[in-house]
């Protein structure tokens, strides 16, 4: 007899923020994406989901201050309306810290709820955004395995020479105050797919992954493993992002309290909401406003872009020092896939590591195309590899569903 075609396996994914909910179905098998949306400024006067099926974009306008329960409530009625949830097999969340508990992606059960919580503490705007989610998730879609898939996991491989902060000990092993990472599916999926490309084994090959979007990290691949990477504690530590400082002096802090009578809660805001490209620029977050306003001569947008592509570059110049070898330098996320401006700019500052770009190669990797944007005479590829984190999620969520 012919064999049977596998049947599909379809995974709701859920990407709970403190005022959004990301959602996608997609099939594990084949990565096909069957809808996919965005419920976004929940809890304001104004919430509404917008989504994609079948290549037509709708939106539905919730109730004035509901959340993310009444989302996903209106999520199943959506699924339910066009009859998706035939093959539906899992649920997966992403879970942005997973503390030093969570080494690998994991069924849900109360232990886990346990220790999701446990790291909320670390991550609060995020962890307990996820937590409603799962939550919500878990009273809506009663008969499915759930499954949480842990930005930080990928980051465990670190060495504590890497993780730990020079601070006391204590703070390390009584309150868990150590550098995590985050993007960990991001650069565990850009690291795996780059070395196809390449013709290569991951596990013979040395990269630096730099996912740029308004959230940026750079992260150390060493033969498939995360050896470093620039975000910490919390995703405010590394690089210059869209509204984020990345790093700066400890010192501000004091300075910021007692010279401006600053609180806690005004430095939070002014360096996770206030900084970054937005800071500079006094423009916007948004990478191609900026460069549009810089091609056009604005000074602040200039300096923004010089000041961003600077420091990165530096960043992935001093993890050099843990990898001593480097096959590819990938970019990726929102402004690495498709900015051939900042890519050119960074690259240049890199040219003694042995990469240049072929400018044709690097206009034409735009809008989710992957490629080699280097010549073929560069001792290091310069690679442009569109993310896709939620087939991340669904893969590691149907293999866990499947084994229970």
């Amino acid at each position: 007899m012919p064999s049977q075609p596998a049947l599909p396996r379809h995974v709701l994914v859920l990407n709970c923020g403190s005022s959004s909910l990301k959602f996608a179905i997609l099939d594990a098998l084949t990565s096909e994406e069957i809808i996919s949306g965005l419920a976004e400024r929940l809890g304001s006067s104004t919430p509404l989901i917008k989504y994609k099926y079948q290549g037509v974009k709708k939106q539905i306008e919730l109730e004035t201050n509901q959340a993310h329960g009444a989302a996903i409530d209106t999520l199943v009625a959506l699924i339910n309306d066009h009859h998706l949830a035939d093959h539906l097999i899992a649920v997966g969340h992403r879970v942005v810290h997973g503390g030093e508990h969570f080494t690998q992606s994991v069924l849900i059960d109360d232990d886990v709820i346990k220790g999701i919580t446990q790291a909320a503490t670390l991550a609060p705007l995020h962890g307990h955004a996820n937590l409603l989610g799962i939550s919500s998730a878990q009273a809506s879609f009663k008969g499915l395995p759930q499954i949480a898939v842990f930005d930080t996991a990928f980051h465990q491989t670190m060495e504590k020479t890497a993780y730990l902060y020079a601070l006391p000990y204590k703070l390390y092993t009584d309150y868990g105050v150590r550098r995590y990472g985050f993007h960990g599916t991001s650069h565990f999926y850009v690291a795996e797919q780059t070395a196809k490309l390449l013709n290569q084994s991951i596990e013979h090959s040395n990269f630096i992954s730099a996912h740029l979007g308004n959230g940026c990290s750079v992260c150390a691949i060493k033969n498939g493993k995360s050896v470093d990477t620039s975000m910490g504690l919390t995703p405010l530590e590394g690089l210059m992002m869209g509204t984020r400082s990345g790093d700066i002096d400890p010192g501000l802090f004091n300075f910021l309290t007692t010279q401006l009578d600053y609180s806690a809660q005004q430095i939070d805001d002014l360096l996770n909401k206030q900084s970054g490209l937005l800071g500079i620029s006094e423009l916007s977050n948004d990478c191609r406003t900026i460069e549009e306003a810089a091609v056009a001569g604005n000074e602040k947008a200039i300096l923004a872009l010089d000041m961003f592509c600077y420091r990165l570059a530096k960043q992935i110049a001093a993890f050099m020092v843990p990898l001593q070898r480097l096959d590819a330098l990938i970019f990726t996320g929102g402004i690495g896939e498709n900015s051939d401006i900042i890519r050119a700019k960074v690259i240049a500052q890199l040219s003694f590591l042995g990469l240049d770009c072929d400018n044709t190669a690097n206009l034409a990797a735009r809008f989710s195309k992957q490629g080699i944007i280097s010549s073929t005479a560069a001792n290091v590829k310069a690679v442009v590899m569109p993310t896709n984190e939620e087939w991340v999620i669904a893969l590691d969520a149907a293999t866990i569903a499947q084994e229970h």
